[in-house]
């Protein structure tokens, strides 16, 4: 057999059999990593012995067999092998009447790649690694990422667990609820990024869809009587049968109401049906996903558009948003209202969600609004919604759809300057200092994206602009209020407009400073796993020594004082407690002089800082507050209802 035909059955049978193999390594050796480099190994052993000896028979179990020697062998000289004996004859006996059957160790995979100690964005990595055997190229082609920013999501998640020691095992009765919530969330985000993807040129990437079905069925598999199981799959089975419907000649989006029926996969919505009648079978009460699958059936069973239930729609989601009061469901609930009971209903449901942080940059609220809003006769606010949601996605198709649904609206509202061309015009003045125009962009541009580019000048109100400072800066500060304040009013003098921050009080006084995170997430963060040393250790000082951030990143090796846990910078002391005093030796790592808190690269030559902010050691400069702002942004979104993340300003005490 030719060599690429050997390396392309390498690569096909891996995928399929991938799970079964690193589960079943996984029990032996208790290390993921070290897991899927025993199933490399085996790979290179297939690539090396299969042209000249031929594929087996079985060349999934050759695989196995190999990667389960490569494991004996490490147990071995691990010097593990009298605590081991009982376990490597039962793993090299295949008749042995107790062996452990390999479906629950990938039940068990499954638990632990989709484990809540993982940020989200680790957990899809590591499923799709392990349990799909995609390469981390595939991976960061599916999601449109970089492949090195997939393999560090990878390493940073088997980190994390090897850290947190988490046990091959089952959860038992009492977190197994809530674990397997975490699976389906995994499996399901997998299903929805290749659904209705969230950027790129393409409405939708089938390899992950298709993905994430394989995993469904084989969880629905493995856990037979789980209703929700049953529920996830049902609902992405006849979600998929829509796929071929769900796009025109050129890629386009084609809405629900619209789609040819008869192109839907009358194969797919039949299992979806089945999963469906398992999952009522099971008798629990419905979950969040039986529910959505409840909704799916209800549109598959209508013959036309006109036939569907939308009472029994509006009523399902009703149902859903007690058990799932998300702000993404409340919306998809107003959508079957103004269906069921007529759009101005809707429309009053969607009007009560624009305070929420939460729906801030989703562009499907201004376009489900646009929609209502075209329904009732609200012809030019509707075409400014379309454009607005049209503004805030970042799938190329999608966007175009939109601007299309925008422009086939036709208005007689007399023309006048928009915000969007206002506030391009205030920003090019030549009179604007850097600063200046660094704080005037970032107001002026959440205005736009909150209110549109397309808004008319002469109809912004107060209480518009009142409602994007109470979304976007409840909780800043008083200066970072009152920055933003003042830019609104500068832009507003500039414009001729009458104030438009009427309905904003200037903040003064300690009363509106930003709230310092409570024990609670401070615990919640300081107790995660697999933090890099120098985030936990820069938390940690700015929590314990309530120094400013920017005073805290111009420390110095050389001016630490590590026994009287103290460091001078200028003329202020910085002092902190025992939890900064056991990070701060292997943070150091010998290093005597230079910053202390480094950046993770080396400069470019053209970028290179000043002596005094670069490392004699490394090379590498001094980490800068926007970094150290981002990564601690990123790090809290978990913690943050908003999910927007916090600023290093409320680790202050």
């Amino acid at each position: 057999m030719p060599v690429t035909d050997v390396h392309r059955t390498v690569d096909a049978v891996f995928k399929l059999e991938s799970a079964k193999i690193l589960a079943t390594l996984t029990r032996m050796v208790r290390d993921v990593a070290l897991a899927e480099e025993l199933a490399q190994d085996a790979l290179v052993a297939a690539l090396e012995q299969w042209p000249t000896s031929g594929v087996p028979d079985n060349p999934g179990a050759w695989l196995l067999a190999i990667a389960k020697r490569r494991a004996v062998d490490h147990i071995r000289r691990s010097q593990r092998l009298e605590r081991k004996q009982e376990q490597l004859a039962h793993e090299l006996d295949p008749a042995g009447a107790d062996r452990e059957p390999e479906q629950d160790d990938v039940l068990r995979l499954m638990f632990i790649s989709c484990h809540p100690l993982l940020p989200t964005q680790e957990r899809l990595a590591l499923t799709l690694r392990l349990l799909g055997g995609l390469t981390a190229g595939e991976i960061a082609r599916a999601f449109l990422t970089g492949e090195q920013t997939i393999t560090q999501r990878i390493a940073a998640a088997k980190r994390t667990l090897a850290d947190a020691q988490v046990p091959f095992e089952l959860p038992p009765g009492a977190e197994l609820a809530e674990r397997l919530a975490s699976v389906l969330e995994v499996i399901y985000l997998i299903f929805n990024e290749g659904y209705a993807a969230t950027s790129g040129d393409d409405l939708m990437r089938p390899g992950l869809t298709l993905e994430a079905l394989r995993l469904g069925r084989l969880l629905a598999e493995l856990a037979p009587r789980e209703a929700e199981v049953h529920g996830l799959v049902a609902l992405m089975e006849i979600q998929q049968s829509r796929a071929a419907a769900r796009t025109g000649p050129s890629g386009e989006p084609v809405p629900l109401h619209e789609q040819n029926r008869g192109r839907w996969d009358q194969l797919l919505i039949h299992r979806g049906f089945t999963a469906m009648l398992r999952a009522r079978e099971i008798g629990a009460a419905p979950g969040p996903y039986v529910l959505q699958a409840a909704i799916a059936v209800s549109h598959a069973q209508a013959a036309s558009a006109e036939d569907t239930d939308w009472v029994q729609i509006a009523a399902l989601y009703e149902a859903l948003a007690r058990l799932l009061p998300t702000p993404v469901v409340q919306l998809n609930r107003a959508v079957a209202v103004a269906h069921a009971h007529g759009p101005q209903q809707g429309l009053d449901l969607v009007d009560s969600l624009t305070s929420d942080p939460a729906l801030q940059d989703y562009h499907r609220l201004p376009g489900v609004r646009a929609d209502l809003l075209f329904r009732l006769g609200r012809s030019a606010e509707a075409r400014r919604e379309f454009e607005r949601a049209a503004q805030l996605t970042r799938n190329v198709a999608e966007r175009a759809f939109l601007h299309r649904r925008a422009q086939e609206i036709t208005t007689t509202d007399a023309q006048g300057p928009t915000l969007g061309q206002a506030a391009q015009d205030f920003l090019t003045r030549d009179d604007l200092t850097p600063s200046s125009l660094r704080s005037y962009t970032q107001t002026l541009r959440r205005l736009c994206r909150s209110l549109g580019e397309r808004q008319p000048l002469h109809a912004l109100t107060p209480q518009q602009v009142a409602q994007v400072f109470a979304t976007t800066w409840t909780d800043a500060a008083a200066t970072t209020w009152n920055r933003h304040r003042s830019a609104v009013r500068s832009f507003c003098a500039w414009a001729g407009l009458d104030d438009l921050t009427a309905d904003l009080e200037r903040r003064t006084g300690p009363g509106h400073a930003t709230r310092p995170l409570s024990p609670t997430q401070l615990d919640a963060l300081f107790s995660r796993t697999g933090l890099p040393l120098r985030e936990r250790t820069l938390w940690r000082l700015l929590h314990e020594s309530g120094a400013g951030v920017t005073t805290v990143l111009s420390l110095n090796v050389e001016h630490l004082d590590l026994e009287d846990r103290r460091a001078r910078t200028g003329s202020t002391w910085v002092s902190w407690r025992s939890g900064t005093a056991r990070l701060l030796p292997a943070l150091l790592s010998g290093r005597t002089r230079g910053p202390l808190f480094l950046a993770d690269r080396r400069p470019a030559p053209a970028r290179m800082p000043a002596a005094a902010d670069l490392c004699p050691d490394t090379g590498r400069r001094r980490l800068s507050y926007e970094r150290a702002e981002y990564l601690f942004k990123q790090a809290t979104k978990p913690l943050d209802a908003a999910a927007n993340g916090y600023t290093l300003s409320r680790l202050k005490p």
